[in-house]
């Protein structure tokens, strides 16, 4: 799924109000593939059109877009020109996906741009691979790293319990980007931990860190990457105000709501087939609230030896 989300003029007003972005999740290796072909869906109910950027794995949750008509490679489609846009990309520099993304508002937080300004995302992507492209990215073992919209809009989710001297868990840390954001946004008198159960995924996650300008915080403790079963979190440096889960949950593991602190927030996408990016709340009084944000399509969080045989 090498593309991205950079369009020309004329497809950028034909999506003035942009829906759902939810392309860019932790697909397994195997899907990864070189282009992704977008589905418009056009809410005809609402007063202004909403259109709802889809990859073609979630067709099958959406039966009134089967209509090949409805495809932006079609000829029919109002959308083709879109897909040589979202295809490719000419950024080739860090602060220009950033751009890009403040642009098209995915990014609207003037913080959220400047940690990921701060994080280079070429130090977090297998050699060879286009950096600054908006697509997860195959990093083997079954996993991939999310395309940086996603990361922009879990971090955006997340900013209020990201801040100065908080703690924040980050459960399927696979290259150690968003441990990464989480560390300087927590900063030196927080905690960010990063939990991963692929013991290489560790070990190279952990020398990302130390190129990249969190490798300070690596060094002098306040950041830390550990091998585990992030089901079950990390509880050595629980509660934590902020938790952010990168694979799918058939349901909400209660280690983790246990170990989001009162006040705190959780982002995690649940479901098996059909998933949904689900924003965790906690109360000051212990009560737990749960909303739906954008339908999302991750691997599962199950076992490491599960995950290495793609079941």
């Amino acid at each position: 799924m090498k593309s991205s989300l950079f369009l020309s003029p004329a497809a950028a007003r034909a999506t003035r109000s942009i829906g759902h972005l939810a392309y860019g999740s932790r697909y397994p290796a195997h899907t990864v593939q070189h282009r992704l072909t977008f589905t418009a869906l056009s809410h005809r109910h609402s007063r202004r059109h909403t259109f709802a950027l889809l990859p073609t794995t979630a067709l099958s949750s959406w039966p009134l877009l089967q209509n090949p008509n409805f495809l932006t490679g079609n000829r029919n489609s109002p959308f083709r020109g879109m897909e040589r846009h979202c295809s490719g990309s000419s950024i080739n520099r860090n602060k220009g996906m950033v751009d890009h993304l403040k642009s098209y508002g995915v990014i609207k937080s003037k913080r959220v741009a400047e940690v990921m300004e701060t994080i280079d995302r070429a130090l977090f992507v297998p050699n060879g691979t286009p950096p600054y492209v908006d697509s997860p990215m195959s990093i083997g073992y079954n996993a991939t790293i999310s395309a940086p919209h996603m990361h922009a809009m879990c971090l955006q989710l997340l900013e209020e319990n990201l801040q100065p001297g908080m703690r924040a868990l980050d459960v399927g840390s696979g290259t150690g980007y968003l441990t990464a954001c989480f560390g300087l946004m927590v900063g030196p008198q927080g905690r960010a931990v990063g939990v991963e159960h692929i013991p290489e995924l560790v070990s190279s996650s952990i020398t990302n860190i130390e190129k990249s300008a969190a490798g300070k915080l690596l060094k002098e403790g306040s950041l830390s990457v550990h091998l585990g079963d992030g089901r079950q979190g990390w509880p050595e440096f629980a509660p934590y105000d902020a938790i952010h889960v990168g694979a799918a949950a058939p349901e909400i593991p209660q280690p983790l709501i246990d170990q989001l602190r009162p006040g705190g927030r959780m982002v995690i996408p649940v479901g098996n087939i059909f998933q949904d990016l689900k924003v965790v709340d906690k109360g000051l009084d212990g009560s737990i609230s749960v909303r739906t944000g954008t339908s999302v399509r991750y691997v599962p969080l199950t076992s490491r030896d599960a995950q290495l045989r793609g079941s």
